[in-house]
């Protein structure tokens, strides 16, 4: 690994490593870079474990999203592990009883065979109005919602609704710490990534312009060099 920073990213709900495809590419001098599976667990802390135990002492930790709820409970776990702390497009927060009933929603759909993974209907959602129309984005998103399918998928949410509320743990993380959020994020708005950097010790809020809930695909020039700093720094 010579001097390269081992450096774990952590993908979101139906994501894979295409997430973070641009960052592995172009940090490649600075980092190597691995993308674990989370969807074989059904608890943030069984995949935070999955994560630890094929982890190297030390690393780098980025996540986005889900990844950061899985960023949350290696914190918990092992915080003399994480290096630094790159936290994209995320919450601290448990789910709301809302946001858990819609959930509990696709779950069901999925389970009566009707799971389509992210569909035209989802993309805004995710991605910045301006970037609806790009269509080798909407159709790399849709791709590895896909890839990850059904089964994957069905663990993830059952994850995400039990994870548990981390914001009382955010004051004792001890590494340099970097949250990013989309400007147009529609899931995990910015009010929401401020709060955790509120509470992170020494923590930067960076906010990425024309840019919805997945910045490392839809401004990933700018979410590369925010890490290559992060890396550096």
């Amino acid at each position: 690994m010579g001097d390269r920073t081992p450096l774990i990213l952590l993908p979101g709900l139906l994501c894979d490593r295409a997430l973070w495809q641009h960052q592995i590419d172009h940090l490649a001098d600075l980092a190597e870079a691995t993308v674990p599976d989370l969807g074989s667990d059904e608890t943030v802390e069984a995949m935070a474990q999955r994560v630890l135990d094929a982890a190297p002492a030390r690393f780098a930790l980025g996540a986005l999203s889900m990844g950061g709820y899985v960023a949350h409970a290696i914190m918990r776990a092992a915080p003399e592990r994480v290096d630094r702390l790159a936290l994209f497009d995320t919450s601290a927060r448990p789910d709301t009883d809302e946001q858990t009933a819609r959930r509990r929603g696709l779950i069901e759909l999925a389970e009566k065979g009707k799971f389509k993974g992210v569909t035209p209907r989802l993309l805004p959602l995710l991605l910045h109005p301006d970037r609806l129309g790009d269509k080798a984005l909407t159709d790399a998103v849709m791709a590895m919602a896909e890839r990850i399918g059904k089964a994957a998928f069905l663990r993830q949410q059952k994850a995400i609704m039990a994870r548990p509320d981390s914001r009382p743990h955010l004051p004792r993380y001890r590494c340099p710490a970097l949250v990013v959020v989309g400007r147009s994020d529609a899931i995990t708005p910015i009010e929401v990534n401020a709060e955790m950097a509120n509470l992170i010790p020494g923590a930067r809020l960076v906010v990425v312009e024309h840019s919805g809930h997945l910045p490392t695909m839809e401004q990933p020039v700018a979410a590369t060099a925010l890490l290559r700093y992060w890396l550096q720094g």
